[in-house]
């Protein structure tokens, strides 16, 4: 699974221009699924038989999204303006290498010099207002020659193991998702399971509900990377999770309270089965779940996650461990779905 969350993670897919990750989804499934579809939002849903059909429908999501840039005008020297597509902190955009478009033009985020940098300017953050992405172009001319207002811009997409088990790369959040539903999807299911890779979760969870409300699960699970904060300085609950710690099991979140009765039943699967667990110990962050859970008349909904260092950064960093327990409890909670827990 390692492998395929690197080249999921190579690829560009900012909200709303998914498609280079969601062709490569389609290719990956398209001998393994009884049947598969792209819904008006850009959803991926995809269906696969299993042994048994359960009583009640059960569906998978991880997004294929991540956050990125997008370009909102060109200089008359041609310099690129731009806002953010998702949650980033503007503290992580400056000097940062950038590609942009279908045509990965490269290009470099850029400021004001330090040295005409008044003192008052030294202690505060520059607005992404005063930031630029420089492509190289010589003027205005050039740079359209290139780009289109509205294309979107990733981050350098360089990929590195290092340490005991650590993985850096942008967008694991949800690549590391995505991954895990493929590896399920070729294996023998233990029952019918429907499986939602959706658009533009870090813009507001918008592709989940078309999904949710098309596909009308009783159950659903959504595996996701989660923010954790065990880096220096940081004390106790401030940590939210930690790397190496084990599959997050979270209680709630900023958009979401999950179902007790299936948080319970990942617990105790957890347990049963010798994988770690934790849970997030601070009210953060948001997943499709919000979405997925207020559909139509309701739906009973839990999420699992790996804990990331520096997420929505071009160096967000998972444990390679944990990553390999959110398949294996995503693949046992299919399983007690076709017992009919």
């Amino acid at each position: 699974m390692l492998d395929t969350v690197k080249t999921l993670c190579y690829l560009s897919g900012v909200s709303g221009a998914e498609t280079e990750v969601r062709d490569y989804i389609l290719e990956y499934v398209i001998d393994h699924a009884d049947k598969v579809e792209t819904d008006s939002m850009g959803n991926l849903l995809v269906f696969k038989s299993g042994r048994v059909t359960p009583e009640r429908t059960l569906l998978l999501c991880a997004h294929m999204d991540e956050v990125g840039l997008i370009v909102t005008g060109v200089s008359d020297d041609g310099y690129l303006r731009f806002d953010s597509v998702g949650g980033i902190d503007r503290r992580v955009l400056i000097g940062k290498r950038v590609f942009i478009g279908k045509e990965r033009v490269p290009g470099v985020i850029g400021i004001k010099a330090y040295h005409l940098v008044s003192k008052e300017e030294e202690k505060s953050v520059p607005k992404v207002s005063d930031m630029y992405i420089d492509i190289g172009a010589k003027d205005k001319k050039e740079a359209d020659a290139q780009i289109q207002l509205g294309d979107r811009g990733v981050f350098e997409d360089n990929i590195l193991e290092f340490g005991e088990g650590y993985l850096k790369a942008k967008a694991l959040d949800d690549r590391l998702g995505c991954a895990v539903m493929l590896e399920l999807i070729q294996e023998e299911l233990p029952c019918d399971t429907w499986f939602a890779f959706t658009v533009q979760e870090e813009v507001g969870t918008r592709g989940a509900f078309g999904a949710a409300f098309k596909l009308k699960p009783d159950i659903a699970l959504v595996i996701e990377g989660t923010t954790a904060a065990d880096l220096p300085g940081v004390e106790g609950g401030k940590h939210i999770c930690r790397l190496g710690d084990g599959v997050v099991i979270p209680f709630m979140d900023s958009g979401t309270i999950y179902d007790t009765e299936l948080r319970n039943r990942l617990i105790s699967l957890a347990d049963k089965n010798e994988i770690k667990w934790q849970t997030k110990e601070r009210i953060a962050g948001g997943t499709d779940a919000s979405a997925i859970q207020r559909s139509r008349a309701g739906v009973k909904t839990a999420a699992i996650a790996a804990g990331l260092r520096n997420i929505h950064t071009p160096v967000s960093v998972a444990n390679i461990s944990d990553l390999d327990g959110v398949l294996k409890l995503a693949r046992l909670f299919i399983e007690s779905v076709s017992e009919g827990f």
